[in-house]
């Protein structure tokens, strides 16, 4: 039976200090094993920073040769402030064997963070490939947009649509309840498995976060519950339930693109 091991990594994020926060995350990636796909949240080296003049690294920086050195024998990914071409992005990267698999700029940026004052908006999607998976990831805003799962999903050919919707955030508890309810509807309308990673803490606004950080099957179920533990949490997705799913209820097919209006 083909499957995926994931590792949902729910941390503390020390505001504006990657060194403090690579060092945890080495710690808890020690934890995983081989041949897994880690999940680390939004800006898992600063929290969701918005000095990027400051804090954002180049394509060659610190955090992302982290990565690159860690992934030898797993999937790593989680997003970073990036500063290239004279603009900044918050960019997820999904990195396998020291080499970039996949990247993807958050399209959605937090206007009421202030977010497009400092970064670019991405304008296209992506899927990663990784042991005969395929995931689409998202970064947390993007999650209130469900075109853009949508728009992944109708616009690959039926063998290629994705198997995974993965999103990373720094979600506050004040809507984590937003951040539960979206995350099982992404799940449902794209019958999908969807994994949510988030930080917990309190962030240099004074912002707090709880986590909440899970995985959800396909239907709507939950494989691994939201809790507000710091911790490594390990799930096992299989492929054949899922297909079988699709297989038996095949609406998708029936889902349309575009917008449409009465006149």
């Amino acid at each position: 039976m083909q499957t995926l091991t994931v590792y949902l990594v729910q941390t503390h994020i020390e505001w504006e200090n990657p060194k403090a926060n690579l060092a945890r995350l080495e710690l808890a990636i020690s934890q995983t094993l081989p041949n897994s796909l880690v999940v680390l949240p939004e800006m898992f080296s600063t929290g969701f920073t918005m000095n990027p003049a400051l804090h954002a690294e180049t394509m060659q920086g610190e955090s992302l040769q982290w990565m690159r050195a860690l992934s030898h024998d797993r999937m790593i990914c989680g997003s970073l402030s990036i500063q290239e071409d004279g603009k900044y992005f918050n960019r997820f990267f999904a990195v396998y064997k020291g080499e970039i698999y996949g990247q993807y700029d958050k399209k959605y940026l937090f206007s009421f963070g202030d977010e497009p004052s400092h970064y670019t908006a991405g304008d296209r999607n992506c899927i990663v490939e990784y042991n005969g998976w395929r995931i689409a990831p998202f970064i947390c805003f993007d999650l209130r947009f469900p075109e853009s799962m949508r728009d992944t999903m109708l616009n690959s050919s039926q063998d290629k649509a994705p198997h995974i919707l993965l999103f990373v955030a720094n979600w506050p508890i004040s809507r984590i309840g937003a951040w539960d309810a979206l995350l099982i509807a992404r799940a449902i309308e794209n019958q999908a498995y969807t994994l949510g990673v988030n930080r917990l803490g309190i962030d240099g606004n004074g912002i707090e976060h709880n986590g909440h950080s899970q995985a959800i099957d396909f239907s709507g179920l939950y494989l691994h519950e939201p809790n507000q533990t710091e911790g490594v949490s390990k799930i096992v997705l299989e492929m054949e339930p899922l297909s079988q799913f699709r297989s038996k209820f095949p609406f998708l097919k029936d889902a349309r693109g575009g917008s449409h209006f009465c006149e």
